[in-house]
């Protein structure tokens, strides 16, 4: 299947990607994992949610984490340029056929919540409340300085079907993996925010979350990472790297959290942001498009992932594999 074109003038206008809500089987275990390991700052906390932010963002949160008995993932929040612009996605999205609802959500502003074609959760919003700027508290950096929430990677079961239809939103392909006997896409990576991707879909059992990313001021961010995790009791929660991914450039680290949510740490990808930039292809059976540098993959990488509350879980249709370590 090709390529779909690039959508320049969408049907509304999607900023970047805002946050996730986590359901977590233990707060505690949580926030010693996102707060004093990560180093992300709470903005607010009960017993029953925390909330979170990376060092740079205004925004109240780019995480929530909810207690609940079963690990899962509620939502995947989007911000768009102004309040017009969530008139223009209920219209969109009722023309597909989808779902929607407007909710009320803490520190937001007006909120529709809706499905994509798979069942992922999905919220927009325009305004959330701002907080004063603390990328120049330098006391308040731990763990591994997250800046900013940067991407979210989804198990499709079609990833043909998940690159049209969020083309369609806007989102425009920067990288992709094609299948050379199919000559179908196996994953892609695309952005709104002009760098490598917002969302990107993995073929896969799914749909399910792969991973949240969190951007890194550098690669030793990463190795004091390590370190700690290492000495604090977290050495069977680094799963994959450090390495460079061959698509996006990106020095990574692979971890999990208590209850096997993936996060990636991320940085040293490039700009994306004219509106001209040629995707690049990769073939699936290129043993540096996932692993530039560093060990291949582990056979988790590819199968376990966070289900999507109420998100029904189909198996994929695409049947290739690419390089899994041994």
């Amino acid at each position: 299947m090709p390529l779909p074109a690039p959508q320049l003038y969408p049907p509304f206008n999607i900023v970047r990607l805002s946050h996730v809500e986590y359901q977590v089987t233990d707060l505690v275990k949580s926030r010693a994992f996102y707060v004093d390991t990560l180093g992300l700052q709470v903005t607010d906390e009960t017993d029953s949610v925390i909330y979170l932010r990376a060092m740079e963002e205004r925004g109240h949160h780019c995480i929530a984490l909810h207690q609940a008995r079963e690990a899962n993932v509620s939502v995947l929040g989007f911000k768009v340029f102004d309040d017009a612009d969530l008139d223009k996605a209920e219209t969109f999205f009722k023309a597909q056929g989808l779902p929607t609802e407007w909710v009320d959500k803490p520190y937001m502003g007006r909120t529709l919540k809706s499905l994509d074609p798979d069942g992922i959760p999905l919220e927009f919003y325009a305004l959330m409340d701002r907080l004063p700027s603390i990328h120049q508290q330098y006391k308040l950096y731990n763990g591994v300085k997250p800046l900013r929430i940067d991407h979210a990677n989804m198990f499709s079961a079609n990833v043909d079907a998940s690159v049209e239809f969020y083309n369609r939103m806007g989102f425009r392909t920067t990288e992709y993996t094609e299948d050379a006997e199919t000559g179908r896409i196996w994953a892609a990576w695309l952005h709104r925010k002009g760098g490598v991707h917002d969302i990107a879909f993995t073929n896969g059992r799914g749909p399910r979350l792969h991973h949240t990313a969190f951007w890194v001021p550098t690669p030793l961010n990463i190795i004091d990472l390590l370190d700690l995790m290492s000495t604090t009791g977290y050495v069977d929660n680094i799963e994959r790297g450090p390495g460079r991914h061959g698509i996006s450039n990106a020095f990574f680290l692979y971890i999990t959290d208590p209850d096997g949510h993936r996060i990636e740490i991320y940085c040293s990808d490039y700009q994306t942001v004219d509106p001209d930039h040629e995707p690049i292809k990769w073939d699936l059976k290129d043993p540096q498009r996932q692993t530039l540098w560093g060990a291949a993959a582990p056979r988790s990488w590819f199968e376990l992932g966070s289900a999507f509350q109420n998100a029904k879980i189909e198996e994929p249709s695409l049947q290739a594999q690419p390089i899994v370590a041994p």
